[in-house]
């Protein structure tokens, strides 16, 4: 062996290699030692004793490295197995009558003449996972809180709608009408946990992968948060997320462990259920996934509980002194294990106990069907219990339980482990007699052979049936269950709004600013100021929200253990456990599930949050629009703000950070309400009727987007009479044209408002154009709008006839119309068609570039002098203007040289 001095000096794993070695004689005693039991009792039995040592220096508060994974075994030792309370005989009739009907379910959902899929392997292979939770952990709302939050993997939703069946939540007609939302409406049953679609049930869309795991980790985050501030009491309430190992592929699935291991999310466990199988194959076929994601989530600052193998394995465990058959498990591949659930026993023991006398010794006196039958973890109510109850004590830490389970597990040989399993959805007369014999269900070959296969009730006065009513209420009601019992918030008086009003005076501020001067207007409300959640990723002082720091505070469950650099500032930078600002760090995607918790609190504990996202318009829908759907389908509200927004706006940032486009994605959501405001005032009406529509009497489960801009500009007062309905519904009169022969209309939104007047000005001084300018502060309203009054003139020809909005506002207005804004073109084009007479746009097509404004907007030729041309283009059109005046605007403004147009406004962040 290597003496000490040979050996390399660095030690990877952590240890201190710079550390002294103030006795090597001693050392040199130690690792002799250690040579001479590899070289005696082999590498195992040395494994094992430096296992014991690191064991033993944790007792005595030696501090080692944590091992990045462990022994391919269970963490939780036969002899440390908590007492199981339930009765497994009743719990294991109920379980099959569960996995039967939701088999039954999705192969019914395939007769002849529907066809509409579904998946039976996922819920089979983690059946019993959930049914250990549901009978002895999962905790319900009766007791007026909020309960567990419950992440249901996606795919295991068959299996749910089962439970819910045998507990009479649905019936029959339900499960055969799985779905088939519409056509077998009111019975119908979504496809996976969607809770817009059905909102008494489901409480968390999760088949979106890798959206479950971090909507759990934000929602159990947003728990401690509400405790904290006060506003709910969560400290019952404990996240459950269920996941796939393939799921765990996903980025958001792992992207934001350390944040739940940093904050010390104890009321968080994952379950992880390890089938090895991803939608196509194996997960890690040359390599071991829940080994891998033991060290990931070690690493990260996780509790880890493997739960590996079923009871059936403990007496082979108990007799390996050597740890061969420890090794064995450590050396062999996922790939092979799958393998090992399709074969047969005298496969098991040639293949995986053949190659070593040892091996083959333990199993001698077992039966190739005792050794078929060695079962997995993941299916033992036992073993699942004990891993439960442990992650449920365990403290300072979250928990992630990977369980290991059979993918189609008791669905018979054609489904079992198999790489297709996953998109098998119907069950042959064979396959349903063999899967109804392998749960022992009293259902006749008859009633297999003659039309479809039927559902199973053991009778509502059954044993079975009654032990399932027993359990759940003595957790507090049935689960998946969404309730709302908030009521509307008192809503700010009309004052809260009457700076926003007043305009900016002779100072120039951005709308950036203008909305943060509302939003702390009505974080002052003695009602509902405790109520918003400001969120932002990284960036509160580009958005001039730093002047919240001092009173607000950024929340810290840790609070500020720390002396600030800049303490002596007036807008220092403060953290503290109760703080009300949620500082997400530079991850859209963890602010994404902080406005979806808090925007969904109204449900999930009863008591509403506004939660008020600020970001870079750009990093929003682009990317995390996958989010915003998941937002729609759980019904939060709040408001989103696109800050530095449009393609010309944010100088000198260039390509990623130029947003010209957000709307058209924010167009496709139909929750989402979107607005591009130019003033404060619009600002402070969006903003008011956002809070009447989400948080008032007859609330609406929609959420607000608004894009808004760094560039200063002079805010007007609101002008006398002002029309609040246009500016809600998306377009009014701004300014009308005070001279000029031929008369035209400029619709502008947001940034481009300034530019329209000032083509207004010059339109009229210039070319005897009396234009007027309307505020389109909604494109995406305004085509809503319209859309709705066609499809209903479509299904109602005899009633009369709906005008879109946008129609009656410009019913006689004269002249062309010709749309700008710093977007690309599409977005305003979407009112085209049901715009009357002739229409134009400007946009900002293509890709942005670091530059001046000016040179920007000249490029893109949406700057007041394009708007000027684009206008005279139109009346020439329609003879109102001889067509040489075009060439000569182009020569006067030199339209065609970007270095001729001023810079425009500098600077301003906010």
């Amino acid at each position: 062996m290597a003496s000490g001095s040979d050996r390399n000096p660095i030690i990877i794993g952590g240890l201190p290699s710079q550390v002294p070695d103030f006795d090597p004689e001693e050392t040199q005693e130690w690792l002799d030692s250690l040579d001479a039991a590899v070289d005696e009792r082999g590498r195992e039995r040395a494994r094992y004793l430096m296992l014991r040592l690191i064991e033993r220096a944790r007792e005595q508060r030696v501090a080692v490295p944590e091992m990045r994974s462990t022994d391919y075994v269970n963490t939780i030792a036969t002899k440390d197995e908590p007492f199981f309370p339930g009765n497994e005989e009743i719990e294991r009739k109920i379980l099959n009558a569960t996995r039967w009907n939701a088999a039954v379910m999705v192969s019914r959902a395939q007769r002849p003449g529907i066809g509409v899929g579904g998946h039976i392997a996922t819920f089979a292979s983690s059946a019993s996972l959930y049914d250990v939770g549901f009978n002895h952990f999962f905790r319900g709302k009766d007791e007026g809180d909020g309960g567990d939050q419950i992440f249901f993997q996606g795919h295991a939703s068959p299996g749910i709608y089962a439970r819910a069946f045998l507990l009479d939540r649905l019936n029959e007609k339900h499960l055969d009408s799985f779905r088939q939302e519409k056509s077998k409406a009111p019975y119908g049953l979504s496809s996976y946990p969607h809770p817009r679609l059905m909102p008494d049930f489901w409480e968390f869309p999760t088949v979106s992968m890798g959206l479950g795991p971090l909507g759990a980790i934000y929602q159990a985050r947003m728990n401690r948060y509400m405790e904290a501030r006060g506003i709910a009491d969560t400290s019952k309430s404990h996240v459950w997320a269920f996941l796939g190992d393939g799921e765990m592929d996903e980025p958001e699935s792992l992207g934001q462990l350390s944040l739940a291991a940093r904050e010390g999310l104890d009321n968080l466990t994952f379950v992880v259920n390890c089938n090895l199988q991803r939608l196509d194959g194996p997960v890690r076929g040359n390599g071991k996934v829940m080994q891998e994601l033991e060290s990931q989530f070690r690493g990260a600052g996780w509790n880890v509980i493997k739960l590996v193998w079923d009871r059936s394995w403990d007496p082979l465990l108990a007799q390996d002194r050597d740890g061969i058959l420890v090794n064995k498990l450590n050396s062999t591949p996922d790939g092979q294990f799958q393998t090992y659930a399709t074969e047969s026993g005298a496969y098991i023991r040639d293949h995986f106990f053949g190659d070593d006398h040892r091996l083959r010794k333990m199993v001698e006196n077992m039966t190739d069907q005792q050794l078929q039958h060695l079962g997995r973890g993941g299916h033992d109510h036992r073993k699942i219990y004990a891993a439960y109850a442990a992650a449920k004590a365990h403290k300072g830490q979250p928990t992630v339980i990977l369980a290991q389970t059979v993918k189609g597990w008791t669905l018979g040989p054609n489904f079992e482990g198999r790489n297709a399993t996953h998109q098998m959805k119907k069950l042959t007369v064979q396959d349903l007699k063999r899967f109804r014999d392998r749960l022992h269900l009293p259902i006749a070959d008859k009633e297999l052979e003659d039309g479809l296969p039927p559902y199973f009730h053991p009778g509502r006065d059954s044993e079975e049936i009654q032990y399932m009513h027993d359990r759940r209420k003595s957790l507090g009601g049935y689960v998946p269950t969404r309730v709302v019992r908030s009521k509307p918030l008192p809503l700010p008086a009309e004052k809260a709004y009457a700076g926003a009003k007043k305009g900016s005076g002779q100072q120039k501020i951005a709308t950036t600013m203008a909305f943060v001067r509302v939003l702390k207007d009505l974080m002052r409300d003695k009602e509902i100021g405790k109520r918003f959640v400001p969120i932002a990723p990284d960036e509160y002082r580009t958005f001039g929200m730093d002047a919240f720091f001092p009173s607000a505070k950024i929340y810290n469950p840790l609070g500020q253990q720390y002396e600030s650099v800049d303490r002596e500032l007036l807008l220092a930078y403060k953290e503290s456990p109760t703080g009300q600002m949620l500082h997400d760090g530079i991850s859209e995607a963890g602010c994404t599930a902080s406005l979806i918790a808090a925007g969904s609190a109204y449900a999930t504990h009863g008591e509403p949050l506004i939660p008020i996202y600020v970001f870079y318009s750009m990093f929003g829908f682009q990317r995390t629009g996958d989010q915003f759907w998941q937002m729609a389908d759980q019904l939060a509200r709040g408001f989103v703000l696109g800050a530095t927004a449009g393609r010309t706006t944010l100088t000198g940032e260039g390509l990623q950070h130029a947003d010209g486009h957000s709307h058209l994605l924010a167009s496709t959501n139909p929750a989402c309400v979107a607005y591009d405001p130019a003033y404060g005032y619009e600002i402070a009406h969006i903003v008011q009727d956002g809070l009447r529509r989400m948080y008032g009497e007859n609330s609406e489960d929609v959420f607000y987007y608004l894009t808004v801009y760094n560039e200063p500009i002079v805010h007007p007062a609101e002008p006398e009479n002002v029309d609040a309905e246009g500016i809600l519904k998306g377009l009014y009169h701004l300014k009308g044209g005070e001279k000029g022969e031929h008369a035209a209309q400029i619709l502008a939104s947001g940034v481009a408002v300034p530019w329209a007047l000032e083509a207004q000005r010059i339109l009229a001084d210039e070319w005897n154009v009396k234009a007027d300018v309307w505020s389109a502060t909604s494109w995406n309203e305004l085509r809503r709008d319209a859309v709705e009054a066609e499809e209903h003139n479509l299904l109602h020809p005899e009633e009369e006839q709906r005008v879109p909005y946008v129609t009656q506002k410009l019913k006689g207005a004269q002249g062309p119309v010709l749309a700008v804004s710093d977007w690309m073109r599409a977005v305003p084009d979407q009112i085209a068609r049901w715009v009357p007479g002739t229409y134009q746009s400007l946009g900002a097509d293509g890709f942005g570039f670091a530059d001046t404004r000016g040179a920007a907007r000249r490029f893109f030729h949406i700057d007041a002098q394009s708007i000027v041309l684009g206008v005279l283009t139109e009346l020439a059109k329609e003879g109102k203007v001889d067509r040489s005046l075009l060439k000569q605007a182009i020569d006067r403004y030199q339209l065609l040289d970007v270095t001729a147009a001023e810079a425009g406004e500098a600077g301003g962040d906010a």
